[in-house]
């Protein structure tokens, strides 16, 4: 008996087996209906426009800022809603720093400094399940503030949302590194505030979604922000994309790139 012969037929149908199973789980992954999320950021100043972001329907994620007057209240709101909460951290950017506001952390500071403000931050806001930056475009370039940063993230078990407010930002990196959930936004729906604009941005976001799959936005507590989401969340069925929570958007991403590396890794003789 052949036992060479047996044992390669057998390995190659364990690879062919192997290849196909991959192959389904492709193939699931591409007929799935594609996911957004959306955050809505700077919220705790102005109590009129973020109860209209509030009111938004499905589970829209708001990021708040520490220390605002009204960020408890607009915490407690949203939790009660059954809507997910962001710290919406300061952190000091290349310009325009006065904007900042308090709690903000910045690269002066020692370790010491860092984590206690850090870490009073997220001790006054309730409810929170992760962070993201506000501002941000010099201290998210920094690898040694970034890894005080994932350090107390990843003792609270949060996650992290990058909104990649500048090009150089080491945050994903770094939180992959100390095994923080990660995620970076995509697109800005409102860096212009004209109602045309935000619109077409949207559709942007869609187009992202069916494209790779997942796609995050990152907006404002704007009114025609709020009145073109209204709009679009009416009829978000008719665009063939589900919105999600920010963690469920995470895990989608993450299962998607991990099935991609194993695809990647098949090796065949």
């Amino acid at each position: 008996m052949n036992f060479g012969y047996i044992r390669d037929k057998y390995k190659y149908f364990f690879i062919f087996f192997i290849s196909c199973l991959f192959s389904f789980n492709s193939y699931s992954e591409i007929k799935e209906k594609p996911y957004i999320a959306i955050i809505i950021d700077d919220l705790g100043y102005k109590p009129k426009e973020d109860m209209l972001a509030l009111s938004l329907p499905g589970p829209i994620t708001y990021a708040i800022l520490p220390h605002s007057p009204y960020a408890n209240k607009i915490s407690e709101i949203a939790f009660k809603n059954k809507k997910q909460i962001l710290l919406h951290q300061p952190m000091q950017a290349l310009t325009n720093n006065d904007l900042l506001g308090p709690g903000a952390l910045t690269l002066s500071m020692t370790k010491k400094e860092f984590s206690k403000i850090l870490k009073h931050n997220i001790n006054s806001l309730p409810n929170i399940i992760g962070i993201n930056n506000h501002m941000g475009s010099l201290l998210t370039r920094h690898p040694g503030h970034m890894k005080w940063l994932m350090d107390i993230i990843s003792k609270y078990d949060y996650i992290y949302v990058d909104s990649l407010t500048g090009p150089n930002s080491v945050a994903g990196k770094i939180a992959k590194q100390n095994g923080v959930p990660f995620i970076s936004r995509d697109i800005f729906l409102d860096n212009q505030k004209d109602k045309n604009h935000i619109n077409k941005k949207i559709f942007e976001l869609v187009n992202i979604a069916k494209k790779q799959g997942t796609a995050l936005a990152i907006c404002h507590p704007y009114n025609n922000t709020i009145e073109a989401l209204s709009n679009f969340l009416k009829d978000i069925n008719k665009h063939d994309v589900k919105l999600v929570g920010i963690k469920s958007l995470i895990k989608k991403r993450t299962r998607k790139n991990s099935l991609i590396t194993k695809n990647a890794n098949l090796v065949f003789p």
